[in-house]
């Protein structure tokens, strides 16, 4: 019978511990745990958190675009509504060209220079109210172009949803109407306008919205709410371009959380939110997809919700910009994907 070296011409290297200088492909003996290793890619859901500048302006319930070295801030409550975008570089935020119209709960799709801000709550004489407009993002300004189909039919529905895509294909669904009923409404972008699509089955605000285009989708988490009733919900359900499905639930429910791809809806993360079972309480919690199972992997090192966050397909890793604690705070932290993976092989 052949043996390792024979095959592959040379001696399995032994070793206390694992080696500092670790190489994709290696395979090695640990002496001290007596198992065989080899060090494999790394990628979700191995990686960490890691701190980044903040941003100039501390906001919550903020839009964002793009990526960790590369990502777009938008919007927000500071405590006012917030007309202020920023450019995020992988070390430093700086104040680019306005909104056209101030508002918070805004949610984003898109790159850096190429974005959308969609709906959210806008200021008037009264206080504020729900708005449906969108506004496209060149990475130099903002312009207004057409509105969600509800926000134009039923302004007090045109807000706290869930939206994700690109500049030329998006979503936008759940959200809340007025008298506090949650909604399950679900509508495509096609670079020029909204139409309604097939609902959700479960209505709910304020979750993750993860995306890579109008026909790739995942809705994870949030809230549903009937008037004097706030409740946290795990669902998560997965768009195809005609119908939404469920799938597996978060390992905890929770509302005012983030998402991203990590490159496609079954390779995503979701992080930080609120949990309204303890309302003061900021999660941490980072949970990975890998298209049927949700884990739990690093957490945020500060528990927040309501932050701006990437979310784009293909992009370098996630970002987690502002947010409430419940304070508002203005920190940014980026998650790293490893670079490597150490792996036993086991043998049965």
């Amino acid at each position: 019978m052949a043996d390792y070296k024979g095959i592959k011409g040379f001696k399995v290297t032994s070793i206390a511990g694992d080696p500092t200088n670790k190489v994709v492909g290696d395979v090695y003996y640990d002496t001290t745990a007596n198992a065989l290793k080899f060090v494999a890619d790394g990628g979700a859901p191995v990686g960490t958190w890691a701190s980044g500048g903040d941003l100039t302006t501390a906001r919550s319930v903020l839009g964002g675009a793009g990526y960790a070295s590369a990502g777009l801030a938008f919007g927000g409550k500071e405590p006012g509504k917030s007309t202020k975008t920023e450019s995020y570089d992988g070390t430093s935020w700086s104040e680019v060209a306005d909104l056209d119209v101030a508002r918070d709960y805004v949610q984003g799709a898109g790159l850096q220079g190429a974005a959308l801000a969609i709906a959210g709550s806008a200021p008037v004489p009264a206080g504020g109210t729900n708005t449906g407009k969108t506004e496209s993002w060149n990475g130099a300004s903002w312009t207004e172009v057409a509105d969600l189909s509800r926000g134009a039919v039923a302004p007090a529905s045109g807000t706290y949803g869930m939206g994700c895509g690109i500049q030329t294909s998006a979503l936008y669904f759940g959200g809340g109407e007025g008298d506090g009923n949650t909604l399950a409404l679900n509508e495509s972008w096609d670079g020029t306008s909204w139409s309604e699509q097939g609902d959700m089955n479960v209505a709910k605000a304020y979750g993750a919205g993860i995306g890579t285009s109008n026909t790739s989708a995942l809705s994870a988490g949030g809230l549903d709410w009937i008037p004097g009733s706030t409740v946290n919900t795990a669902s998560t359900e997965e768009w195809n371009g005609t119908a939404w499905t469920e799938v597996a639930d978060l390992n905890q429910g929770r509302g005012f959380t983030c998402g991203s791809t990590l490159g496609s809806t079954t390779n995503a993360i979701v992080f930080g939110g609120r949990d309204f079972t303890a309302p003061t309480v900021a999660v941490s919690l980072t949970e990975f997809y890998n298209g049927s199972t949700w884990t739990e992997v690093a957490d945020l090192a500060t528990g927040a919700y309501g932050m701006g966050c990437s979310g784009t397909p293909g992009g370098s890793g996630a970002f987690s910009a502002g947010g409430a604690t419940p304070s508002i705070v203005a920190g940014t932290e980026e998650f790293v994907a490893a670079d490597y993976q150490i792996k036993t092989v086991t043998v049965s």
